[in-house]
This record gives C-alpha cells, structure tokens and sequence, in this order.
C-alpha cells in the first residue's frame, strides 16, 4: 500500500545531494532506478484502489501502512542500493580496465 515512500524518501535525499556526489559514483542511474520504481509502484498501487487521489490518499490506516513500510519498502530500498552499488563497481572496473589496455 504504501510501499512505495520509503524508495521515494530516498529517491529525494540523492536528487538533493546529486550535485555535490562526483559522477565516477553514476548517482544520476541511482535516481532513475529510484523514481522508476516509485512511478512504476504509484501507478499499480493507484491501478488496485489503495491509493486515491482525493484525501486521506491511502485507503488502509497507519497500523497497516508501517509494517508493510517497513517489511517491503526498506528491503525494496536496500535492494536498488545493492543493485546500484554492483553497477558502479562493475563500471569502475572496466573502467579501469580500459585504461590499462590503452595504457599499453
């Protein structure tokens, strides 16, 4: 139901500090990998009527908003981190690579 705020919480704290992270740390894949999904997330939630768009939004109470914040959206958070952090390794990597060869 509201799964989708903790990726967006996160999504705005990289969009606010993404002009002061150097750009070897692709922070701009992070951001769209980040609203992608809560777009993606928004949109189903809307789709199945757990989300309005008329005031309280959410149509479950805050004793089923948590848990489920809790049990799925920091998983989901944790996971596009992982899944970033692997993709900038990778690009390190062969980055380095391509700089060795060239220094050859």
């Amino acid at each position: 139901m509201a799964c989708f705020v903790v990726p967006m919480s996160a999504a705005i704290v990289t969009t606010a500090v993404g002009k002061k992270v150097p750009e070897k740390y692709h922070l701009n894949c992070l951001n769209s990998m980040f609203w992608g999904g809560v777009a993606m997330l928004a949109v189903e939630h809307i789709a199945h009527g757990e989300i309005v768009l008329y005031p309280p939004f959410l149509t479950a109470g805050l004793h089923e908003v948590f848990p489920e914040m809790i049990k799925v959206g920091v998983p989901m958070t944790l996971c596009i981190f992982l899944i970033w952090g692997v993709m900038v390794a990778v690009a390190t990597t062969l980055d380095k690579k391509a700089k060795f060869a060239n220094a050859l």
